[in-house]
């Protein structure tokens, strides 16, 4: 049993009422074709803050879904129906063939992004979508998500491959040093997990990969403090970082996902 399987954090108070809810409607939207429900991202990980993070869920359905189906958890689930009591909702479905193979695309049926802090969204078609997000996420999901109910997300969500994965890092990196619609705190610290995943083989939350970067690369200490201070605020509070310090971190841990991409001969 390797780390990630042996973690087992708890759906925070404030978000047990509203899964709940989610969960009773995709149920009652997808009727027996509904295989799994998982919650990934920060709750998975274990660090949710609350004013500050999203919820993030994967869904996984059977083929033969009725085509008006995903419209109306779509709708079913938007902001103005249930209030989400995140900073947004980020829910994607998937079929239960593309969640079973370890794919590089993105792959889904339907993401929806709904909620206080977020631009509203709802995709059916994953033509153009940026994949590395949702490779990244099966990835949590396989190894770490909360089943909330139906089939445990272990087994039906599958590990991307590691070349994907790299591949999916890689993009990652280069969106968040491209800075645009991001906070500067988040894209600190997800450059942060993503060194630690290829140094570790393990996700981590990210105020904590933010620490074991700052131990082991000292210079770039006061960045990832200020960066974690920053994090833990309200999202309409997070602060400026220097700009040309996260450049020059964000170059860093590029690099630093290259070298290990081209170790493993991804």
């Amino acid at each position: 049993m390797n780390d990630d399987e042996e973690r087992r954090p708890v759906v925070p108070a404030e978000l047990r009422g509203y899964l709940a809810e989610v969960v009773r409607r995709v149920r009652a939207v997808c009727g027996e074709r509904a295989v799994s429900v998982a919650a990934v991202g920060s709750v998975a990980l274990g660090d949710y803050r609350h004013g500050r993070s999203d919820v993030d869920v994967v869904v996984v359905v059977e083929p033969g879904l009725p085509g008006a189906a995903l419209p109306e958890l779509a709708e079913r689930l938007a902001h103005r129906r249930l209030p989400c009591p995140a900073a947004g909702l980020e829910l994607v479905v998937y079929g239960a063939d593309a969640a079973g193979r370890p794919s590089g695309g993105a792959g889904y049926l339907l993401n929806l992004n709904t909620g206080p802090l977020l631009t509203e969204r709802a995709d059916l078609d994953d033509t153009g979508a940026a994949a590395f997000w949702f490779v990244v996420d099966r990835s949590i999901a396989h190894r770490a998500g909360i089943t909330l109910w139906g089939a445990p997300a272990r087994r039906v969500v599958a590990e991307p491959a590691p070349a994907e994965l790299f591949s999916a890092l890689r993009a990652a990196v280069r969106e968040h040093a491209d800075g645009t619609g991001h906070l500067a705190d988040n894209r600190v610290l997800n450059g942060c997990r993503a060194v630690v995943f290829c140094r570790t083989g393990r996700w981590r939350a990210k105020r904590a990969a933010a620490g074991e970067i700052a131990a082991a690369e000292p210079r770039f200490g006061p960045l990832l403090e200020a960066a974690v201070r920053s994090y833990e605020r309200p999202r309409p509070e997070a602060a400026a970082l220097p700009a040309a310090e996260v450049r020059t971190f964000l170059a860093w841990a590029g690099a630093r996902v290259e070298e290990a991409a081209a170790a493993a001969g991804g």
